[in-house]
């Protein structure tokens, strides 16, 4: 993908009366920030990881203090907390004991990539579940560093879930290493897996064989009303980018998997219909309350992934899947039909040439809203949008937030959440954004620093009067 040299930052376009007007929350590399639909700063806390971070009710939020030194670990956070609007903790998971080999043993939280408090199954607003602020358990999506040599040789990164109470005892373990066999890999796939487990180079060279990145309950649904045992409410969802493959797992014993997406599409038509998953971040079940409910959604980032027959875009067998583009498709778990996607084709692009107008190859989310909308955060560029069941931008915005050792303003998620969910503050006023008109946006050679426009966006207000358009020295 080609991007240009200078482009807006901020909210974009607004339609208020066809948004879900509210608050987003995302991690940046400031901390963790809360923007209203003009693209305004409403708050900050500043310093504050999130890995994501997850805002709550009462102007609480989910997070981490910091990073572990990729010397030690990958993708690790130090601690999980939870904080309340002045940055006080009010819970923190970090250090904990548990027994190995007969004696006690100090372990770290290593969470990554997801986590849900009880009271909510998937983290982000529903009407009717409200996460719990002060009580109730978190199930945390966390690393550990095993010996596997049904998998590979040598450090293998394993995903774990964990299931932790308030009082920061551990209930229950699962790891994705012991569960290998029901997984559904070919000998081709096993064989690639055993000579490359997708080695990363963070302490000393990890064999990150899964890269499992999201992970949330089920809830109540259809299905399980049902009686399909498979969609039990408290079964967990979990996506894994490195396999191509989205897993439900059994909460209760034989604590299986009971249903699974990949890692080969090409084995029936439901499947070949569907189309290859890639990479896929955000996998979850919309909850009971929203439009969709019982449905999956996932972020299909694209890029490459996988194992299996080496191929010339493969020679190794490793990432042996490729496409350049994403897609966020909501689809029926049974069935596996399409119900709706959005692409760079539903947005507006050619087909074909723009496909790539719509890519993330890593990161990124979707988030369903009880107004039918979608928002959808395009990570690896900063963009959020929300788009209506047709396909429509009401409401666009460009992380200014550029990290200074990175030189990107990715994010990992967005979550939207109402205005009463900060008490803290008094709900801001809503001023619509036109989209400008891409082919009168112009910056002229007025001199350095200075720029005229046909159009022009001044404090949250489009400004359309040609004699007002000159833009002052950027400061």
């Amino acid at each position: 993908m080609g991007y240009p040299s200078v482009y807006p930052t901020g909210s974009t376009i607004y339609d208020p009366d066809h948004c879900f007007n509210g608050y987003t929350c995302f991690r940046s590399h400031e901390g963790v920030a809360l923007v209203d639909m003009n693209g305004n700063l409403a708050h900050l806390w500043k310093g504050l990881e999130g890995f994501p971070a997850k805002p709550m009710p009462g102007g609480f939020v989910m997070g981490s203090t910091a990073r572990r030194n990729p010397k030690y670990g990958y993708l690790d956070m130090t601690d999980l907390i939870q904080v309340d609007w002045d940055g006080n903790v009010i819970w923190k998971f970090a250090n904990y004991e548990r027994i190995q080999d007969g004696r006690k043993r100090q372990w770290m939280a290593r969470q990554h990539h997801d986590f849900q408090r009880s009271g909510n199954p998937v983290g982000y607003y529903v009407p009717g579940m409200t996460p719990k602020a002060f009580a109730g358990s978190t199930v945390i999506l966390a690393h550990k560093n095993i010996e596997a040599p049904h998998i590979a040789p040598g450090n293998i990164l394993d995903d774990t879930i964990i299931d932790v109470t308030w009082e920061g005892e551990i209930t229950w373990e699962w790891s994705f290493a012991e569960h290998l066999g029901e997984m559904g890999f070919s000998e081709a796939a096993l064989n690639t897996m055993h000579r490359n487990p997708n080695i990363v180079p963070a302490g000393g060279g990890m064999g990150d064989w899964a890269h499992v990145n999201s992970l949330s309950k089920l809830g109540p649904n259809r299905w399980h009303d049902a009686g399909d045992a498979r969609f039990h409410k408290e079964n967990l969802i979990a996506s894994c980018r490195q396999l191509n493959t989205m897993v439900i797992i059994n909460r209760r014993k034989p604590h299986n998997i009971t249903w699974r997406l990949g890692p080969d599409y090409d084995r029936n038509p439901a499947l070949r219909k569907l189309g290859c998953i890639i990479g896929p971040h955000h996998a979850h079940m919309i909850p009971r309350g929203l439009p969709g409910e019982g449905n999956l959604l996932v972020f299909d980032n694209g890029g490459r992934g996988g194992y299996g027959d080496p191929n010339p875009g493969a020679p190794t067998g490793h990432n042996n899947v490729i496409r350049p583009y994403s897609r966020v498709i909501e689809f029926d778990p049974v069935t596996l039909e399409i119900l709706w996607q959005y692409s760079a084709r539903e947005g507006g692009g050619a087909p074909v040439v723009h496909d790539s107008r719509f890519y993330s190859v890593l990161v990124s989310s979707a988030q369903r809203l009880p107004n039918g909308n979608t928002l959808i955060a395009e990570g690896s560029d900063g963009r959020f949008i929300e788009v209506t069941p047709q396909h429509d931008i009401v409401w666009e915005y460009i992380s200014p937030y550029v990290d200074p050792k990175f030189r990107h303003n990715q994010v990992f998620r967005a979550y939207r959440i109402p205005y009463e969910w900060v008490p803290q503050l008094d709900p801001p006023e809503e001023v619509p954004i036109p989209r400008l008109d891409n082919s009168k946006f112009r910056v002229s050679d007025s001199g350095p620093g200075r720029a005229t426009v046909a159009t022009l966006k001044r404090g949250g207000r489009v400004n359309t009067d040609p004699s007002l358009c000159v833009i002052p020295p950027l400061t």
